[in-house]
């Protein structure tokens, strides 16, 4: 059997889940929606499916099994509860919305639809980290002990949409949209969540008073384990990298480039397997939750523990304190 999809917003996120829906079997893409008509003609004609420029109509026409959500974070919430309203599975673009209270609304009514719910946070399809998660669980290189997280990458850009560098539209600045993929990033590779956060941010952007472009982070997991995030969007050459220094032993990670383990004191880069395109994996996940009628491991409330640890971070640099993220 053939599940429908439905896309809401046809912007580059959006049509790069439309090219791994085109490479599967399970899933066929029917329509999109985007409030821009010539981005969604051209989108629609490129895979050849039906556009609308509201996806109200879209879902009550078409009625597919699973929404896909890749609009500006803001609009996730309503977005998310029409669909759930009209028994429709979702997958969600990361964050799951812009705060922990919309998380709340959109998992109770994904809960009382008895509907799939799957928060598409896109670090645990990467090849370089399902291979570093394996070795991790090998278990050889003892005891975690602290994990170092590095992203440095642009982030006041020309070709950023302003809707990004408006925190009542993303949700925040570099913390809520880079520093979500280090906070899902360290739960996932240490099957841990994030239970203390403290942190010092700077609004050093001509232009953008409100919108924070580095922070330094201290998060500390269920575990017990220490974790520095350290976040730059400002003028710099991009570099993003995660050490994860273990009793014997460490593993270094380069985004999308390589692993390279270290046993003796040298490290040594470690090939990885899986190749596939991340979204692909994603889909496959979510044609086999359905099938089984269970929510993924990126399900709605992991979504939402991610938002919470967003929020503390903020109230952290607000308060000149640690905050406990509600668990």
């Amino acid at each position: 059997m053939t599940l429908t999809a439905a896309i809401i917003g046809a912007g580059g996120i959006g049509a790069a889940h439309l090219e791994a829906l085109s490479e599967m079997e399970g899933i066929a893409a029917v329509a999109l929606s985007d409030v821009s008509p010539e981005r969604a003609e051209q989108c629609a004609q490129r895979f050849g499916i039906k556009a609308y420029l509201d996806y109200r109509a879209m879902i009550t026409e078409t009625r597919p099994d699973i929404v896909i959500i890749a609009l500006p974070h803001f609009l996730h919430k309503e977005a998310s509860l029409y669909s759930l309203k009209h028994g429709c599975h979702l997958l969600i673009e990361k964050p799951m919305a812009i705060s922990a209270a919309e998380c709340d609304e959109i998992l109770a009514l994904a809960d009382s639809k008895e509907r799939i719910l799957f928060v598409g946070h896109t670090q645990q399809y990467l090849a370089m980290n399902l291979r570093a998660k394996s070795i991790i669980l090998q278990g050889g290189l003892g005891k975690l002990v602290m994990i170092n997280d590095t992203r440095h990458k642009p982030y006041f850009t020309p070709e950023r949409p302003a809707w990004f560098l408006d925190p009542a539209k993303s949700g925040g600045g570099i913390v809520a949209n880079l520093g979500a993929h280090a906070i899902d990033k360290i739960q996932w590779l240490t099957d841990s969540r994030i239970v203390r956060a403290r942190a010092t941010l700077s609004y050093e952007s001509a232009g953008y008073p409100d919108v924070e472009g580095s922070a330094a982070m201290l998060l500390t997991t269920s575990q017990g384990v220490p974790c520095t995030v350290n976040l730059c969007g400002y003028a710099d050459v991009s570099h993003e990298e995660t050490v994860l220094v273990f009793t014997n032993g460490m593993l270094k990670i380069i985004n999308r480039k390589s692993v390279w383990l270290s046993q003796g004191g040298l490290f040594r880069e470690v090939t990885s397997d899986n190749i596939a395109d991340p979204l692909r994996l994603q889909f496959e996940d979510l044609l086999a939750c359905i099938r089984d009628g269970k929510q993924p491991y990126c399900s709605g409330d992991y979504g939402r523990s991610v938002v919470r640890v967003i929020e503390a971070v903020y109230e952290s640099h607000k308060r000149s304190a640690e905050i406990a993220v509600p668990q």
